[in-house]
């Protein structure tokens, strides 16, 4: 329990302090600010749409056994094979055993959070399986041995100086290779391993219900790569994703790309409704739909919690938190970082482990001010805490404090016997670190209620 909270501290600490690591966030998120407001002028009434969607999404995730079970028999008609996982590890070993199967030893992906979620390109690697990543930003991000820095940008955190020095390291360009130079590299590399990959690889933005569909939505057309050339491809996605029609996707597909780009449109919005039907030239031979679970079931039971189901992975949340822009996403130690993730992590892995992630918040509300389905971020935070002190994972010394605390501000007498001098030495001595990123706090040597008495003689 203290050691994920440790670490957490530690790594919020070095970047909060590291002023490039800062202009870079704010030069990348100052970017995304510039083009959003004139992707949403796309909507008459943003407000109304935002509400909409919601709608939406509650009634997918509350009707969330039917919509699974209508997707499945939709789906599997048109010859694709639906795999249900509890947990991380049986959809691991599903994976493994597809790729045993088609004797895998290159497997291509496509930019995809919940298969960093299960930690798949580690597992695939231990297994003699080369995974390579085909978005841009994960790719740069796979060639640097860390994860994604953020839900929709994986390397947002570094500048192109920074993205030229890789490339020189790791594949021998010129370390003054321009933008354009690096992403033709990265082109003619990869479009070798999808004609050599066995098995490919996506995510999914939206399961969709009636017609048993997958959607996927990109800018680099390294889906619909990773999807076509294979023989094999495999789907695996949150049970959360379900969206009830087709039709929903007029909704979902714009305020998913104005939201998480600043984009009217994504450029790539692709459908996959099963393997390559009799007739069909493309596509691949089969396909398989892993519909992962994993902790999320926990949060549909909470009548409070569920509400974060309705996420559609957007990062709009990140990109708003002052907390986020400041120790970045690789702080947070989980694969969902910024608000959403400090809201669903700790029921996904555990709340007494990671129910600090919970306390990492300014509680502002931006985030739920700019939620694209409007989900009460900054309110189910506050839950999280409730929850944890319910539950018992705060300290023996936090109880107390607490209790004495509330004891004294049920009894004015007390507050006034505690005079300035007291006080101050309780914040600044007695409560550990409050002076280790702050000012000394100084109080008035009588409290309000005193001078209000003595001003007006009551």
């Amino acid at each position: 329990m203290k050691e994920q909270a440790a670490d957490f501290i530690a790594k919020s600490t070095i970047k909060a302090a590291d002023k490039e690591h800062r202009r870079k966030i704010n030069f990348n998120i100052g970017k995304y600010n510039a083009v959003v407001p004139q992707g949403k002028s796309q909507f008459p009434d943003l407000n109304l749409v935002r509400e909409r969607a919601k709608n939406i999404k509650w009634k997918a995730i509350e009707t969330l056994d039917q919509q699974l079970e209508t997707f499945e028999a939709a789906i599997s008609k048109r010859g694709a094979k639906v795999i249900w996982a509890e947990d991380a590890q049986q959809a691991l070993d599903a994976i493994h055993k597809i790729c045993v199967e088609k004797n895998c030893k290159t497997l291509v992906k496509s930019k995809s959070m919940v298969t960093e979620e299960i930690h798949l390109n580690d597992f695939l690697q231990k297994n003699g399986i080369e995974s390579v990543e085909t978005d841009l930003g994960e790719y740069i991000q796979q060639l640097d041995g860390e994860p994604p820095y953020h839900i929709v940008t994986p390397a947002m955190h570094k500048s192109k100086e920074d993205v030229a020095k890789l490339f020189a390291e790791k594949l021998g360009t010129d370390p003054k290779a321009t933008p354009q130079q690096l992403t033709l590299t990265a082109r003619e590399l990869l479009r070798k391993k999808y004609v050599e990959a066995e098995v490919g690889v996506t995510g999914a933005n939206f399961i969709i219900a009636d017609t048993g569909a997958i959607a996927v939505t990109e800018n680099e057309g390294n889906a619909r790569l990773s999807a076509a050339f294979p023989k094999t491809h495999i789907v695996i996605a949150g049970i959360e994703k379900i969206i009830p029609s087709l039709t929903d996707l007029a909704l979902f597909w714009p305020l998913l790309s104005t939201f998480g780009t600043g984009q009217r449109v994504t450029v790539y919005n692709t459908i996959f409704s099963g393997p390559r039907q009799p007739g069909e030239t493309d596509g691949p031979e089969e396909m398989y739909v892993i519909l992962l679970d994993n902790g999320r079931t926990e949060i549909l039971s909470d009548p409070k919690q569920r509400e974060s189901l309705y996420c559609i992975r957007c990062g709009a949340c990140l990109n708003a938190c002052p907390v986020y822009k400041n120790v970045g996403g690789h702080a947070y130690g989980a694969a969902y970082s910024g608000p959403i993730g400090s809201v669903i992590t700790p029921h996904l892995k555990g709340l007494g482990e990671w129910k600090h992630l919970s306390y990492a918040s300014s509680l502002c509300g931006n985030c739920t001010e700019v939620c694209a389905v409007k989900i009460n971020l900054h309110e189910l935070l506050l839950e999280n805490r409730h929850e944890a002190v319910e539950k018992g994972y705060n300290s023996f010394g936090e109880r107390m404090a607490w209790k004495m605390w509330k004891q004294s501000m049920m009894r004015r007498k007390w507050m006034n016997m505690a005079g300035g001098n007291t006080k101050k030495w309780v914040v600044n001595s007695l409560i550990k670190g409050w002076k280790k990123h702050r000012g000394e706090m100084d109080f008035p040597k009588k409290s309000f209620n005193q001078q209000w008495r003595e001003k007006n003689g009551k």
